[in-house]
């Protein structure tokens, strides 16, 4: 084996002390410091931060301006002006230049001088009488029924502005509303800090580029898409390599190319961990000095940082929810730093949130939760997205970041954890939270809301129909998705209802029929052909306090087979989706489902029967604007007619209210 087939850990390091370590190496080498400035046009400054203090060159406005339509005067000749006894002014055309005459002029008040809205002031005049404030009398005379004041309808010299005033501070990012200004002080450039540039080198002989069909074994390369996001968002340039694989001197060579571009930080993508592949923390170390591989984060533990030829090279983990924390901690806080701003984590709101899920940590480790936020009653609910390293659409639906801090064991649920938002408090609190059981079509009313209701969404957890009843017993969700069969009666979620929410005033409103049956490969292969046969393959389940798994019990009491006679029934999925999911991969060989699923994964469907799924509205929501807007879609026609072309659902009851208590 040689050094390069293998990599350990250096140490596990809390996260202050890995950023500590970056901030000394960068001070020794001289490159912790705020880059350097470049001129760039007034019309290629925005979002640009400026390198300098801006002076103003010019006054703005740059002589007294007329700010209205009308006639100037001197002020003083209108002071006697009154309703019952007008005055008169003579019209007399502007001065090129020279001074005008003030004063009685032959039996009238004075002058005036026709202008419009910027026209200069003319000499010897300090105000402006509305156009509309006059009559005119004759060809060359108007009258005025009121004294006007001094500088009154007029802009003076440098009232924005005054030649030699500071228009923008150094460090100042350059907003719409500051082009205006620069351009109106007489700028017509701008220095402003150099843009960092970084280089990004992707990894993985596994890995294949975005716009191409994977086969089997085979990863779409989509982590260096996200990490140039952010740097250009953070105000850098990027340049991106072609994927490197698994091979040590061909990702020597690449590094050694990249750094011959002179970038201000190198990301290497993937090949961070300690396995035979992950060649990157032994290059870092060969080239140049090898700083920290491994931090005390989750996610994103393998992290490498080094340094070569005095450029800054970080290591960045290939799961994708990994990559996206490195990206947020370590790359956009250096590259804030070298541009003179605030990092996006110090710079979003902070809030403190209730938690609707115990949320468990590993002890020693700083932990990041992404959680979706939504205001429920008076309180503000944090909901934890999957966990999984790998979830990509964890980032995608995260309303915010949980940050758990090392030697905490997690937090309970019902518990406060700070949530640094991703999104504005003003979306946040347009936001209606659904729990319960899962159904894909939540997502088709949760697209009719945002488009008929403009700055309202719907925020869906998963987490069983039982689930959904519960939490609206602690008060943690607005609505409830529900499909629960009484094996007695037969009838569906009423008797539930009053089980689990027995004191609560509500409504049981039915979103749709939908039709469950057994979700198969592809031409069905084992000839499944009812849930009698599922003793003889592998099942895959729904999770406990799921309707599904209601209705697999209850079905399978009818046979008289044992749970424990199906292989698989303790394996357990929390979606629809997920379950076809597990049937396409050949995990499972089938699972009971919508049929909704099936087809969406391209999978045979084996009918089981029909079932009502409802949504529990508490009535303590029911004055909440956002909750009107669901239930006005419900009753209406265009949505349960969109829903109803669909295949697996029936919406000859959507909208109608199947119980109240």
């Amino acid at each position: 084996m040689t050094q390069h087939e293998r990599n350990v850990y250096l140490v596990d390091i809390p996260l202050d002390e890995a950023r500590a370590r970056l901030t000394e190496v960068l001070q020794a080498a001289g490159r912790w410091v705020l880059l350097p400035g470049e001129t760039v046009s007034v019309t290629e400054a925005l979002g640009r931060v400026t390198a300098a203090p801006v002076w103003a060159k010019l006054s703005s406005p740059h002589y007294h301006t007329a700010a209205m339509d009308g006639y100037a005067v001197w002020a003083a000749d209108t002071v006697n002006a009154t309703e019952t006894r007008p005055l008169k002014l003579r019209v007399v055309p502007k001065p090129a230049s020279g001074t005008g005459e003030k004063g009685d002029q032959g039996g009238v008040a004075g002058l005036a001088y026709a202008v419009n809205t910027g026209d200069p002031l003319p000499p010897d005049t300090n105000a402006v009488i509305m156009i509309e404030h006059v009559q005119q009398v004759g060809e060359e005379f108007v009258e005025i029924r009121a004294a006007v004041a001094s500088w009154q309808h007029v802009r003076p010299l440098g009232e924005d502005m005054v030649a030699t005033e500071l228009v923008l501070p150094v460090n100042h990012r350059i907003r719409p509303v500051d082009l205006g200004a620069l351009a109106g002080s007489g700028n017509s450039t701008v220095l402003v800090r150099r843009a960092p540039r970084v280089a990004i080198i992707p990894t993985g002989s596994e890995l294949i580029p975005a716009g191409r069909t994977p086969q089997p074994g085979q990863i779409i390369e989509y982590n260096s898409l996200v990490l140039a996001a952010q740097v250009q968002e953070a105000g850098g340039a990027t340049t991106v390599s072609d994927i490197v694989p698994d091979d040590v001197d061909q990702l020597r060579a690449a590094i050694q190319t990249a750094l011959g571009q002179s970038p201000d930080l190198l990301l290497v993508l993937s090949g961070s961990s300690a396995g035979s592949r992950d060649h990157t923390a032994s290059l870092v170390g060969e080239l140049g000095e090898l700083l920290v591989h491994g931090i005390a984060v989750r996610p994103g533990h393998p992290v490498i940082i080094g340094m070569i030829e005095g450029i800054p090279v970080i290591g960045v983990p290939g799961y994708p929810v990994s990559a996206a924390l490195t990206g947020e901690l370590f790359v956009e806080p250096l590259l804030a730093h070298w541009g003179g701003k605030p990092s996006a984590l110090e710079s979003r709101t902070r809030v403190q949130a209730v938690t609707t899920r115990k949320i468990q940590s590993p002890i020693g480790d700083d932990d990041f939760v992404r959680v979706t936020v939504a205001p429920v009653g008076e309180r503000l609910l944090a909901t934890p997205l999957n966990r999984g390293a790998g979830v990509i659409t964890s980032l995608v639906r995260a309303d915010g970041l949980a940050q758990i801090p090392r030697f905490s064991e997690g937090i309970d649920s019902g518990q406060a954890v700070d949530v640094i938002l991703y999104r504005t408090l003003d979306e946040i609190q347009h936001t209606l939270l659904l729990m319960g059981s899962h159904d894909p079509m939540l997502d088709f009313l949760g697209q009719y809301l945002t488009e008929h209701s403009p700055g309202w969404r719907l925020v869906s957890g998963h987490v069983g129909s039982l689930g959904g009843l519960v939490a609206l017993r602690r008060k943690e969700a607005h609505a409830a998705g529900i499909h629960l069969l009484n094996p007695q009666t037969g009838a569906y979620n009423i008797d539930d209802v009053r089980k689990y929410l027995p004191d609560e005033p509500l409504i049981l409103m039915t979103f749709a029929h939908r039709e469950q049956g057994l979700i198969v490969a592809p031409g069905n292969p084992l000839a499944i052909q009812s849930l009698d046969d599922l003793p003889r393959v592998r099942y895959i389940n729904r999770q406990r306090g799921a309707g599904t798994r209601v209705l697999l019990d209850y079905e399978l009491a009818k046979r008289n087979i044992a749970p424990t006679n199906v292989s698989g029934y303790d394996r357990e999925e929390f979606t629809h989706l997920a379950v076809a999911a597990a049937v396409a991969s050949g995990a499972a060989d089938c699972g009971l489902g919508v049929r909704s699923a099936a087809i969406a994964m391209n999978l045979d469907f084996i009918s089981v029967g029909w079932e009502r799924y409802d949504l529990v509205l508490p009535t303590a929501y029911h004055d909440d604007p956002g909750v009107k807007a669901l239930r006005e879609l419900l009753t209406g026609d265009e949505f349960p007619q969109a829903l109803g072309a669909h295949p697996g659902y029936d919406t000859r009851e959507t909208g109608q209210i199947q119980y109240t208590q």
